[in-house]
């Protein structure tokens, strides 16, 4: 029987519905130049082949694990949606970088085209450039990877999670089309989180089959309510938890020995996000 689970987000959200236990700090040096006193912020520039992509990191006091977001259809890395789940993430100590995986000319191709939204293979391939060059970086080395995904990002996250293997640790859809995700599906061995909502009544059933073909450890929440955007009152913030749980679940390593004390040493001069 394939794990599913409808579960009711109506009422309250406490605050901080999901502890995660205190461990031993591992950077004891002083806050970085530019921080906002625990979490360093910078907007970071990734090469992927003749290109260069744009992203913004944050990474909290103490990290367990950092989540690569791959936005949506005709999104960008500015999207409040993925905002609000960056910042519970960041909450419970997950670091996020929020990468636009198309350069601005090619958005405004997209805009008018809306082709390369949907080329999986191209998304998927910056996603697994960016994912190499974050483990290249000082301040990440050692750090678990996840993937976030949004609508065809999250056919692209699935991709790139096939692809990298046991470098991911966890992938999170967020009224994705994993279907698109092809041949890929049988190919993931990240363990794989599909939201829904439950007003989305097409993708819904196309996440349904997809978490048929997946062949790792999988679950698919269905949100009462919740239409494709999760724009009702608490329905994206219950998507958070739920995307924050899975990653803390899944973010089992020990996470960087080295101090942070290199971040900009290692990102560059690199413009801070105000």
């Amino acid at each position: 029987m394939m794990p599913i689970s409808n579960t009711d987000v109506s009422g309250e959200t406490p605050a901080n519905p999901f502890p995660l236990p205190k461990r031993p700090r591992r950077f004891p040096s002083p806050p970085l130049p530019g921080s906002n006193g625990e979490d360093f912020i910078a907007t970071v520039h990734i090469p992927s082949e003749k290109e260069s992509l744009t992203g913004d990191l944050v990474i909290p006091d103490d990290p367990r694990g950092l989540v690569i977001f791959a936005h949506g259809s005709g999104s960008s890395r500015h999207s409040s949606r993925n905002k609000l789940v960056a910042q519970v993430l960041q909450n419970h100590g997950i670091a996020t970088l929020l990468i636009d995986l198309l350069t601005p000319g090619e958005e405004k191709v997209d805009a008018a085209t809306a082709h390369l939204r949907f080329n999986i293979p191209l998304l998927a391939k910056r996603l697994g450039d960016t994912t190499r060059w974050l483990k290249n970086q000082e301040h990440a080395k050692g750090l678990p990877v996840g993937y976030f995904g949004a609508s065809t990002g999250g056919a692209a996250a699935l991709v790139a999670a096939a692809s990298q293997g046991s470098d991911i640790h966890a992938v999170v859809s967020r009224g994705g089309r994993p279907d698109l995700a092809g041949e890929a599906l049988e190919r993931v061995t990240s363990p794989t989180l599909l939201i829904v909502g439950g007003l989305d009544h097409t993708v819904e059933e196309l996440n349904r089959m997809a978490l048929g073909k997946l062949r790792c450890a999988k679950e698919l929440v269905v949100i009462p309510g919740a239409t494709h955007l999760f724009e009702e009152p608490g329905k994206l913030e219950k998507v958070a938890e739920h995307a924050a749980t899975w990653f803390a679940d899944h973010f089992t390593h020990p996470g960087p020995v080295s101090s942070p004390a290199g971040l900009h040493a290692a990102l560059g001069k690199k413009a801070l996000l105000p």
